[in-house]
């Protein structure tokens, strides 16, 4: 397989510049997917269906709308890889599940309907753990087949990783973008809690669950961001905080303010070499005057983030799964096990540790106002062999206190296996994060583009 697919070449930016100068058109993406999806699906089995016909068919009434003077929009004619757990009028919505083998929901979920508005196309639809939760499905890592791709958002993350797509729909309710950006060597996006809408989407978690994306080049994140999220004064908490210029505006007259952590809950289980290359990497930065770094100990009130998020999300799967648990042969063991843990979870507990989550997310609110953002590694090594139980990583403290959160492809392991550095921003301040992205490429401390695949 190619490690050099259009699709790493080119963001989503430059493809609408080709549009507009016609040296490119929706039809030549559609047959570059087609194309990527030919070579690269035998070796990675990233998606559950994909269908290259009625992908060509939509790219050529794209091209026909442009060719009458349409504009292009934010997302013209730009493949999209949707996980299996979001509806969609065109295709099955599975879940990973064979309880829902065949379902067609007839609808498109509110996410994707969105990104339609903005011209995006869908080609198919993307692998998911069962029920986007732990039971590894048939994808595999590009990098190494031999390696976990990550778990539940896995069949985005890898159609991305492999060129299929330059951008994928996910969902973490713990580390589920996070985790396969960073084990992948691509940018996953966890935006804010509550900024992208959920209907039409399997829900696990009602305080967790949260729709991001991967792409392939750090500057498509504000577009896909834009393109997803809730506008206008509807939505009077979130308007009044992303159209705040104090808040999003990237800092003048000062440098940056980053706060450096290492939980005290995972950091010791990260490998040495990840310990190591965050070091040196803050170590580098910190050289740069428009940057300040420094080392901070979390909150508190979010050093039982883990077993938290625990009674939270395993007493919620054993409410939304319960029918499904009654044919509990066709479901994996690591769900069995779950929805027999959460049964035991009473709901006094459950309402305690809604209330603390709020307590935890209030504190991380206050953290911020001494930092504009936090960094700290994506996942405690690279992609582990997929018989084996990823390191504990701290994706999911962002997830529980609602956070924005980006992984980017920052590192390679000894071995020559990506991995990834974790920025996080306050709640609500986004595209604040993305500016802070933005400038930490153009000063070459990340890349612009992924990780890219070096065979199979």
């Amino acid at each position: 397989m190619s490690a050099n697919l259009p699709f790493h070449e080119f963001s989503v930016a430059a493809i609408l510049d080709g549009y507009r100068a016609k040296t490119l058109s929706p039809v030549d993406l559609a047959q570059w997917c087609a194309d990527a999806y030919a070579a690269a699906e035998p070796h990675v089995h990233a998606w559950e269906c994909f269908d290259a016909d009625r992908l060509m068919e939509a790219a050529k009434a794209a091209a026909a709308r442009l060719a009458q003077g349409g504009a292009p929009r934010s997302l013209e004619a730009i493949p999209v890889g949707v996980k299996d757990i979001f509806n969609t009028a065109d295709f099955p919505t599975q879940m990973g599940s064979p309880l829902w083998r065949g379902f067609t929901p007839g609808n498109d979920a509110r996410v994707l309907y969105d990104m339609k508005r903005h011209g995006a196309l869908v080609p198919g639809k993307t692998v998911t753990a069962e029920f986007a939760v732990h039971a590894l499905g048939k994808t595999l890592n590009p990098h190494s087949v031999l390696a976990n791709p990550g778990t539940s958002s896995s069949g985005s993350a890898v159609a991305v990783a492999a060129g299929m797509v330059p951008v994928a729909l996910g969902t973490q309710t713990a580390g589920s973008i996070v985790r396969p950006a960073s084990f992948c060597g691509v940018w996953g996006c966890k935006p804010s809690f509550g900024l992208v809408p959920r209907t039409g989407t399997l829900k696990t978690t009602d305080s967790l669950d949260t729709v991001g994306y991967f792409v392939a080049h750090a500057g498509d994140l504000q577009a896909v961001f834009d393109a997803i999220r809730v506008h206008g004064r509807d939505y009077p908490i979130s308007h009044a905080a992303l159209t705040d210029l104090a808040r999003q505006s990237a800092p003048s007259g000062r440098p940056w303010r980053i706060a450096v952590v290492r939980p005290a809950a995972v950091w010791g289980q990260a490998v040495g070499y990840a310990r190591d290359a965050l070091d040196a990497w803050c170590a580098r930065v910190g050289k740069d005057a428009r940057f300040d770094l420094v080392e901070v100990e979390l909150p508190a009130e979010v050093n039982d983030a883990h077993a938290l998020h625990s009674t939270i999300y395993d007493r919620a799967l054993a409410y939304y799964f319960q029918e499904e648990y009654k044919r509990a042969e066709l479901i994996s063991p690591v769900m069995n096990q779950l929805i027999v843990s959460g049964q035991s979870i009473t709901s006094a507990q459950y309402e305690q540790a809604l209330d603390l989550q709020v307590v935890a997310a209030r504190a991380m609110d206050a953290f911020f106002s001494g930092f504009d953002a936090i960094v700290t590694l994506s996942t405690g090594s690279s992609a582990p062999p997929r018989e084996q139980v990823e390191v504990p990583d701290s994706a999911l403290i962002w997830t529980l206190t609602h956070l924005a959160s980006v992984s980017a492809p920052a590192f390679t392991s000894p071995e020559g296996m990506p991995f990834g550095v974790q920025l996080v921003a306050r709640r609500y301040n986004d595209p604040l994060l993305f500016r802070l992205v933005g400038e930490l490429v153009e000063r070459q401390f990340l890349p612009a583009g992924c990780n890219p695949v070096a065979g199979l």
